[in-house]
């Protein structure tokens, strides 16, 4: 009993640990979009992280099983919901935006996560859950609007990419989980960033055919967050992900995504010095209020026997 609690404790500081990864990501791309337009950093990004999953699967020893006709699609479709659409969303959301917004705004990940599962799966819409949804898009509104001059903005229309981004990954998500009982969770994710890398490979070439070596090397920094984005913030924070899922249980380990957006403002104010405002303190609290609300269990019912 006393090693099992030990190891919940261990995952749960490893969480925290994963999740000031996450919020540094968001720091990190936001910096990379001055060097890399978006769809060449969303290749190197991926191809980096496609290599360290490699690295995973075979210190893991998990084989890839013969694949059905339909299951093969089920990857196809999630590596362009999940990697090719949602990097591609995610660097140009950055680029336009900033990334306190973009911090704010993948603290949707969550509810949004937990709507697409409720619409896949059939699982009944609380009245905590409707109001989490409205609440959650409350606060990003906020955010997405709080920008000044008139119509939407270069930066309004990049939050709105950032909100693409989310759902697009949570759409992809809930198939995940269907495959997941066949397949190793890191061979999921193996498949799918292979084929989300060699997809957005062939986009970055087509999209910049003419790139040059001071183009794709335009310093050794900007590679170290490449390398740090990839290596740490995808393919090491997701292993420590799935492992604290099998030690502590999703709905535990789901709470510790509203560590995200509060490393990412920081890490956004610390260290590309972008300025806060009213709005986004108005914003967080009504998306972390909304995402509380609609991702928490419905409540069973007791019957006495």
């Amino acid at each position: 009993m006393a090693d099992k609690a030990k190891g919940q404790a261990a995952a749960q500081s490893m969480l925290i640990v994963a999740m000031a990864v996450w919020g540094l990501n968001v720091a990190a791309v936001k910096a990379l979009t001055a060097f890399f337009d978006a769809s060449t950093l969303a290749a190197l990004r991926m191809v980096v992280a496609f290599l360290a999953l490699s690295a995973l699967v075979i210190w893991k020893r998990c084989g890839l099983p013969s694949l059905t006709l339909r299951e093969a699609g089920a990857i196809v479709v999630c590596a362009v919901l999940m990697v090719f659409l949602n990097q591609l969303l995610f660097a140009e959301g950055l680029a336009r935006s900033t990334a306190t917004n973009g911090a704010l705004i993948m603290a949707l990940s969550p509810l949004v996560s937990a709507l697409v599962a409720a619409a896949a799966f059939r699982e009944t819409l609380t009245l905590a859950r409707a109001l989490g949804v409205i609440l959650g898009f409350v606060g990003v509104a906020a955010v997405v609007l709080s920008h000044p001059g008139s119509g939407l903005s270069d930066a309004g229309a990049g939050d709105l990419m950032l909100v693409a981004a989310v759902v697009s990954f949570a759409a992809g998500g809930a198939i995940v989980q269907q495959l997941s009982g066949r397949m190793h969770p890191l061979t999921i994710s193996w498949a799918i960033y292979l084929v989300g890398a060699v997809m957005l490979t062939l986009h970055a070439s087509v999209d910049a055919p003419n790139l040059e070596v001071d183009a794709l090397f335009p310093g050794w920094w900007p590679w170290a967050f490449i390398l740090y984005s990839g290596v740490l913030a995808t393919a090491a924070s997701n292993l420590v992900w799935n492992g604290a899922i099998a030690r502590i249980g999703v709905a535990r380990t789901a709470v510790f995504l509203y560590w995200v957006p509060v490393f990412g403002v920081a890490f956004a104010a610390l260290l590309l010095g972008e300025r806060l405002t009213a709005w986004h303190l108005f914003g967080f609290v009504a998306v972390m209020g909304g995402t509380f609300l609609g991702t928490r269990p419905a409540k069973s019912t007791a019957t006495s026997s």
